[in-house]
């Protein structure tokens, strides 16, 4: 067999273990973003409140929505350079394989099967959560071990679903799935008492409160049962692109290790502190943006257009936000939080 043959036996192997079109076809996103003008962004299309949700002016908001703005302001320096596809769980994933998304930011959770399988790349956790339970006060359940023979609402093709089915197998209950493609089919179910419980990421079920007639009729139990990091995804044997969209996420939360908000950034830029200068494309011989394929202040972009990872935080899920979630695991490692900037020089 010729050289050439040799070679492209080799490309349609790379291609076959990847799958479904996820292949070295795709290995130059950030040029191809360049080129185009913009970021396409897969986000969550349930109006997932404080992840990604679409107001009646199509604004588009949310922590996931934020990281997209976040990578659309390191290449290009103009956070409107980027454009959302709503997705529903079962479709982000061929989504983002067939090219139709550069990136997808959906609270997915990474998972080894994700990571080698489907042909993705993570390497950023923009969310700790874990799979939680909620039901109606009435029921006067006040733990998710009280739920034996229940009927439970339930996403289909997400790893909810096989957690669920784990968690009551291993403490020996039996339930009822109650399954939909989509998750408002599943809101709607729930709300209309065609099941007992609804489970999701528990992040996820502050939201769908919300949306019921009558929130306050509601409880989210306090039994997390699994471990849910969700961070944003992109092809494989794709790693410059995949370095700008880590490195999005990780310079709003050096940012707020730093000290540096949305408000302060241009202020900061005057700082003696040598860390600071170069996060901020201040000191005259960095090469930082320039390795990563971005402009020099490509992190002060970032946090002029939507801030540090605790502004964005606090703002879409956090006290100043209807959901009114406590940091927790989200909390800087400096707060007994597991969230932690490598360091950026």
């Amino acid at each position: 067999m010729g050289k050439m043959n040799k070679n492209l036996l080799s490309a349609a192997l790379g291609a076959a273990v990847l799958g479904m079109g996820a292949s070295a076809a795709f290995a130059g996103t950030l040029d191809d973003v360049k080129a185009k003008g913009f970021v396409q962004c897969g986000v969550n299309g349930s109006n997932l409140a404080g992840f990604g949700a679409q107001d009646s002016s199509g604004n588009w908001t949310g922590i996931d929505v934020d990281l997209c703005k976040a990578v659309a302001a390191a290449v290009f320096g103009d956070v409107t350079k980027v454009k959302f596809t709503p997705l529903s769980a079962k479709d982000r994933f061929p989504a983002l394989q067939s090219g139709e998304v550069d990136m997808l930011a959906r609270n997915t959770t990474w998972s080894t099967s994700r990571d080698s399988q489907l042909g993705f790349d993570f390497r950023a956790v923009n969310y700790y959560d874990g799979q939680g339970f909620m039901v109606k006060k009435e029921l006067n359940v006040k733990s998710a071990l009280e739920l034996n023979g229940a009927s439970i609402c339930v996403q289909s093709g997400t790893t909810t679903e096989l957690n669920l089915a784990d968690y009551f197998r291993a403490n020996n209950m039996e339930f009822k799935p109650v399954v939909f493609e989509a998750q408002d089919e599943a809101d709607a179910a729930y709300n209309a008492g065609r099941c007992d419980a609804y489970t999701t990421d528990a992040s996820g079920l502050y939201s769908i409160r919300l949306k019921m007639a009558n929130p306050d009729d509601h409880q989210v139990l306090p039994e997390i049962i699994s471990k849910e990091p969700l961070g944003p995804a992109v092809r494989q044997n794709d790693s410059k692109w995949l370095d700008v969209v880590t490195w999005a996420h990780f310079a709003m939360v050096a940012a707020e290790e730093f000290g540096i908000t949305q408000a302060n950034v241009e202020e900061m830029k005057k700082s003696e502190n040598p860390d600071i200068k170069r996060f901020l494309g201040e000191e005259a011989d960095s090469t930082l943006g320039a390795d990563l394929g971005l402009p020099k202040d490509w992190a002060a972009q970032i946090i002029k257009a939507v801030g540090n990872y605790g502004e964005s935080f606090e703002r879409n899920v956090g006290q100043g936000s209807p959901l009114k979630i406590d940091r927790g695991l989200n909390a800087l490692w400096t707060k007994g939080g597991l969230q932690y900037a490598p360091p950026i020089r």
